[in-house]
């Protein structure tokens, strides 16, 4: 029997598939931005319609906020970010269909062979799950959490140090 659960799940994962496709398909680096915002945007609402609230809204909230930064970016500093001069968006393509097939058939084996173990029969209330989920991301995981954002921040501006070339004003 199929519920509206499963239907939005498989519609969301649909729509992330024909945008993941349509990020390669196109010669322009914007509307590759785009594809990879709204592919990014359909997991967001796999999320949500898995009920995952927070991850939902996390993911939709990260991904708009970094496609938007990197398209910006992107008409800045591209030489055709329109695509009018017909760029070809991927390279040495047979390793990559051959990457990616294989890639492909090992998540798939992963999927069958794993032992998923029961499912559920009854899950915590969402306000559970979100103080549970708190208490994990203030407790043994805060550490984690804060030192990744530290190295990102950190590596964001030693990439940006980096390639200001030394004695040249704009």
């Amino acid at each position: 029997m199929l519920t509206s659960q499963v239907i939005f799940v498989a519609f969301f994962g649909l729509v992330a598939l024909w945008f993941a496709v349509a990020v390669f398909r196109t010669k322009s680096m914007v509307r590759s931005a785009l594809a990879l915002l709204f592919c990014m945007a359909a997991l967001g609402g796999m999320f949500l319609a898995m009920e995952t609230e927070f991850l939902g809204v996390l993911q939709i909230m990260m991904m708009a906020t970094e496609m938007a930064i990197m398209a910006i970016f992107m008409v800045m500093y591209m030489m055709d970010p329109g695509g009018l001069m017909g760029m070809d968006m991927t390279h040495q393509k047979r390793t990559s269909i051959v990457a990616g097939v294989v890639g492909g058939l090992a998540a798939a084996g992963v999927v069958f062979v794993s032992p998923w173990g029961p499912v559920a029969v009854h899950a915590p209330a969402a306000t559970t799950q979100m103080f549970d989920l708190g208490i994990e991301l203030m407790g043994r995981s805060m550490l984690l959490f804060e030192t990744t954002g530290v190295t990102i921040l950190v590596a964001m501006i030693a990439a940006t140090t980096v390639a200001i070339v030394r004695g040249q004003r704009p």
